[in-house]
């Protein structure tokens, strides 16, 4: 799992049916830690299916890959991202 931040809403026109009723996020993915809470983030800009329902800003968490679509298992969905968690805090020691 990556951390990312939600930074917009992709809305289509068409789309596969296994994913009418979805809502899909633009999200940068954290490429440093200590820069988390900066306004732009700097890392690569992704598009992911919100199973969470997060909003504009929330920090997230980013499965990728054969992994974001296990949820829905055993349908098959045409993910290659997917938002599986809201995150309320980062603490590193």
């Amino acid at each position: 799992m990556k951390l990312a931040r939600t930074i917009g809403t992709l809305t289509l026109s068409r789309s596969h049916p296994t994913l009418q009723g979805a809502k899909f996020r633009c999200v940068e993915i954290v490429d440093d830690i200590n820069r988390i809470d900066a306004e732009s983030l700097g890392g690569d800009t992704v598009i992911a299916w919100d199973l969470c329902g997060s909003g504009l800003g929330d920090l997230v968490g980013l499965a990728e890959g054969p992994e974001s679509t296990q949820p829905f298992y055993p349908d098959v969905k045409p993910l290659d991202a997917s938002i599986v968690a809201l995150i309320d805090e980062v603490s590193i020691s």
